[in-house]
């Protein structure tokens, strides 16, 4: 991966609840009342669509780690973008 991720977004139309991201960054994401993911922040907010990298929780988390979780999804609701806002996955 030649770019760091520096936007983090969920599709909440195309996800489905599946919670594979849960599963493998349960520090990053969780399932709300709907069933869908939403990203944790720092403040202990949830965001339901985007987050700016600096704004998560999960200040440990890598890249790799982060690309795994959104790679997991099935419906592909996870989209992860670089500095110059260029789409990284999918």
């Amino acid at each position: 991966m030649a770019k760091k991720i520096k936007k983090i977004i969920v599709d909440r139309d195309l996800c489905i609840g599946a919670a594979s991201c849960v599963v493998i960054t349960p520090e990053l994401f969780e399932l709300d009342d709907e069933n869908k993911a939403v990203i944790l922040l720092k403040d202990g907010k949830k965001e339901q669509h985007k987050a700016d990298r600096s704004e998560i929780a999960a200040t440990n988390l890598d890249d790799e780690t982060i690309l795994l979780s959104a790679q997991s999804c099935p419906v592909k609701a996870i989209i992860l973008e670089d500095e110059d806002g260029n789409v990284i996955f999918p």
